[in-house]
């Protein structure tokens, strides 16, 4: 007995086979929002990253004014070191070296050299008495043109500080 071959009715649909251009728009929009989410998070990364650089230039600039204090304590026990120096003294370089008071005004222009390396920074040296002298290193820490120099955080027109509290 012959079966005849079965022939496919005309009124029959075909599934298509991919993606719709719908399913492509939702698919590139999450990908898109993953990006942007992505891109912000490397913009606050960057930040970040250079607020703590900078803070770490502070704190070694800091410390290195303490150790000054230290390396010349004769001239630090007679607070001789706040303020500011005009020039450097070349003389503390040379062979015979320079007198305390000398060293003083070398120390706080190179210090101030270093200062001046963050953006508006700022240098303090404080006798506390007792002995003690507070180091403080103040900059602009959001770039802001800040001049303040209350140092409390929440005020945009404060610098940024970081004080030390030493004992040559």
């Amino acid at each position: 007995m012959n079966i005849p071959a079965q022939k496919s009715s005309p009124s029959r649909t075909f599934r298509s086979a991919g993606f719709t251009l719908f399913e492509v728009l939702i698919a590139l929009l999450v990908l898109s929002v993953g990006l942007l989410g992505m891109a912000g998070l490397q913009a606050t990364s960057l930040r970040f990253n250079n607020d703590s650089y900078m803070q770490t230039q502070a704190t070694t600039i800091a410390n290195d004014m303490a150790d000054r204090l230290r390396a010349n304590a004769s001239a630090a026990a007679l607070a001789a070191y706040p303020g500011t120096a005009p020039a450097q003294n070349t003389s503390c370089y040379a062979a015979g070296g320079c007198t305390s008071t000398q060293m003083v005004a070398n120390d706080l222009f190179e210090w101030n050299q270093a200062v001046a390396t963050l953006p508006a920074g700022q240098g303090a040296v404080v006798a506390l008495g007792g002995g003690l002298f507070s180091v403080t290193v103040r900059w602009d820490e959001r770039r802001n043109g800040a001049t303040g120099t209350g140092c409390d955080p929440d005020v945009v027109t404060d610098l940024r500080c970081l004080t030390i509290v030493t004992q040559p």
